[in-house]
């Protein structure tokens, strides 16, 4: 019966999920230079400036296909590399395990998502308002030199709010569901896990795409198209679910859930990306602030005043949302494990 649990295919799914989830919490990012998703980056950067000259948008097509392709190929030869040993001496088997927990740990990033925004709300507390519109200027795409504590405060949620399906849900969502499929398709475990994390870091790599020319520039806008419109896609499902997530979240955390809800489905279109509005409008209706970008969208009614302790409810939101998705696939997980048993 144990033996028959350590060789199932969810079984490996679940325990690298929660492997990976811890080794992020404990130690969040890799060195910069031996990191995936630095890679990654690198490699945008390369074939952007190959291509852009095109001047089309079928050169957002080709950056996206080598840059995912890239992506793949990080995931690939590591672990087909120590897959293959595994004929010459089982115990690769832990080998593999902990490069595949390496690989999807830095395919998202939790840690470094709550840290972020713990550091502004303690900043903020301490009025050193320079300082906290400088820190804010590395997570946001607005300008940050005239921002008053509210509009800091603002900022901050939004994109920690933003950043749930980001940073760790639309990741995992993808390695779990591929994972899942492959498995009750009869493939081999290890393939499974190694189809798995591709489908992490294909999603990685389209939305760090996404956020380096998906913008409407003259340079970035035939070359970022693709990008930005298959983001979308990826993160249509995962940000609805986020949504959902949040109010469930502000229910068990004694927030505003109703109208976390009624805020969601009345303000979540009004940004432009079709995404993103859903986890930061059921944030705003949940803690009954009013989030704001001057001239881009509105999200929630003013009935309280913004205060620093609002980032600090917006930490408890993300992390709780975090832990239920993480706990209901623990269980989609676990039923399949006894089922296929």
């Amino acid at each position: 019966m144990i033996t028959d649990i350590y060789s199932n295919c969810f079984y490996m799914l679940l325990t690298i999920m929660i492997f990976s989830l811890a080794l992020d919490l404990i130690i969040s990012e890799l060195p910069v230079k031996i990191h995936p998703v630095v890679w990654i980056g690198k490699a945008i950067s390369f074939f952007k400036n190959k291509f852009i000259s095109m001047n089309n948008k079928f050169s957002g097509f080709l950056l996206a296909l080598c840059v995912v392709v890239f992506g793949i190929l990080i995931v690939i030869i590591p672990l087909a590399l120590v897959k293959h040993f595994l004929y010459l001496n089982i115990n690769m088997i832990y080998l593999f395990k902990l490069v595949a927990v390496i690989l999807l740990s830095s395919s998202f990033s939790v840690k470094l998502l709550l840290d972020s925004a713990r550091d502004i709300g303690t900043t903020l507390e301490s009025n050193n308002i320079k300082k906290a519109r400088e820190s804010v200027s590395h997570l946001v795409s607005r300008n940050t030199n005239d921002l008053n504590k509210e509009e800091i405060i603002s900022a901050t949620i939004e994109t920690l709010t933003e950043n749930i399906p980001d940073s760790y849900i639309s990741t995992m969502f993808y390695y779990l569901i591929i994972g899942i499929i492959c498995s009750i398709c009869g493939l081999n475990d290890f393939t499974v896990i190694i189809i798995a994390i591709c489908a992490a870091y294909v999603h990685r790599s389209i939305n760090t795409l996404d956020a380096m020319v998906g913008y409407k520039t003259d340079e970035l806008a035939n070359i970022g198209w693709f990008s930005a419109k298959l983001d979308d896609i990826l993160n249509y499902i995962p940000a609805r679910f986020s949504g959902v997530i949040i109010v469930i979240a502000s229910f068990i955390l004694r927030f505003d859930w109703e109208n976390a809800y009624m805020i969601m489905m009345r303000d979540a279109k009004n940004l432009e990306s079709p995404n993103s509005g859903y986890p930061m409008a059921a944030t705003a209706g949940s803690l009954n602030i009013q989030l704001v970008k001057k001239g881009h969208y509105v999200l929630g009614d003013k009935i309280k005043s913004l205060k620093v302790d609002d980032i600090k409810k917006a930490i408890d939101i993300t992390r709780f949302s975090i832990f239920l998705f993480t706990a209901f696939f623990i269980f989609v997980l676990l039923d399949l494990i006894l089922l296929y048993l």
